[in-house]
């Protein structure tokens, strides 16, 4: 798990309301947390795993 205290997350433009996750692009790694439970755990990705969730989002194999 990385610290990403100086993280700039940003939603979804899709999003309405806080009904979604946020996410923060940092160099090697990819943050997710959950907009309603900010002081949560922030899940961290290595750029190959944020790359791969992200195409089999965009190709609908999830």
């Amino acid at each position: 798990m990385h610290s990403v205290p100086d993280a700039l997350f940003r939603t979804s433009n899709y999003t309405s309301g806080n009904n979604c996750v946020e996410v923060a692009d940092m160099p090697g790694v990819s943050a997710l947390r959950d907009t309603k439970r900010r002081d949560w755990t922030t899940l961290t990705f290595n750029s190959g795993e944020w790359h791969a969730f992200v195409q089999a989002i965009k190709s609908d194999m999830l």
